[in-house]
């Protein structure tokens, strides 16, 4: 089975039906067997107390009414679509992360890390910030928080969990990126908690799919379930390069993808 579960929609247009179809349609082409759409978090007022800074704020310009009403509509209207949401995991926040999750009928919720304190990690604007600092205190700290996210069992699966690698930076050191990688997909399967494979990546400077392979094949061997993802932000993206990223689900030794409805998860052969 194909999935699209890390769909977004409010950077390019508007949160309604119409514009609904268009990321529908698209799925269709691309054999997109199950379609969700979540939308990032901080764009909604309900969620300021769990992120705010002026990049964010500068974006939240939505109320969560907005977004269910556009479920509510697809559902009259019989349209597949699966509602999720992408909630930045922000450590010492779970409390109010659980609150806003639990108030609403998602049918599954991404756990993404973006942020290290103030710094955007994945923000163009913020790359620089790479040449200041360690890489490897910058690696420590990312996953220590993939850690603490899978620990808090809040979330369905995690979104492009190397996505500290965007910029193509890395530490030289190999033996001490898998132990970031071991420990993060030990926390993973404690909680059976997924991971997504995103085709996203490759759409970015680092030009590679996520996670890395490497990566994938600890989450293999521990027992962590996967989605496949195109973390569209726009239609064009659904299902971008989604052969390359079911080969390296095959090639660490998946067979199997999950899918989600009421936060409540199944299995399916993979496409």
């Amino acid at each position: 089975m194909r999935t699209d579960y890390h769909v977004h929609m409010a950077e390019t247009g508007n949160l309604d039906v119409d514009y609904l179809r268009t990321y529908i349609t698209k799925a269709k082409e691309e054999g997109i067997e199950e379609l969700g759409v979540s939308e990032h978090a901080y764009f909604f007022q309900e969620t300021r107390d769990i992120l705010s800074n002026p990049w964010v704020e500068n974006r939240r310009t939505l109320d969560f009414e907005t977004y269910q009403k556009m479920f509510d509509e697809a559902a009259k209207a019989e349209l597949p679509i699966k509602m999720g949401i992408e909630m930045d995991y922000m450590p010492g926040k779970e409390k109010e992360m659980e609150a806003f999750i639990s108030s609403h009928p998602f049918d599954y919720v991404i756990g993404s890390v973006h942020w290290i304190d103030e710094w955007g990690i994945d923000l163009a604007i913020y790359r620089d910030e790479y040449e200041k600092r360690d890489l490897k205190d910058v690696y420590q700290q990312y996953f220590d928080r993939v850690v603490t996210l899978a620990e808090s069992g809040l979330f369905d699966f995690v979104g492009h969990i190397d996505v500290i690698k965007v910029f193509g930076y890395r530490p030289d050191d190999k033996e001490f990126l898998k132990e970031q990688y071991k420990r993060a997909a030990k926390a993973l399967a404690k909680t059976d908690t997924c991971i997504e494979i995103s085709s996203a990546g490759l759409r970015k400077p680092v030009g590679e799919l996520y996670p890395d392979p490497t990566l994938l094949q600890m989450c293999k061997d521990e027992g962590v379930g996967i989605v496949l993802c195109s973390d569209a932000h726009k239609p064009d993206h659904i299902g971008y390069r989604y052969e390359e990223a079911i080969d390296l689900a095959k090639s660490v030794g998946y067979t199997e993808v999950h899918t989600f409805s009421n936060r409540k998860r199944q299995v399916h052969p993979i496409g």
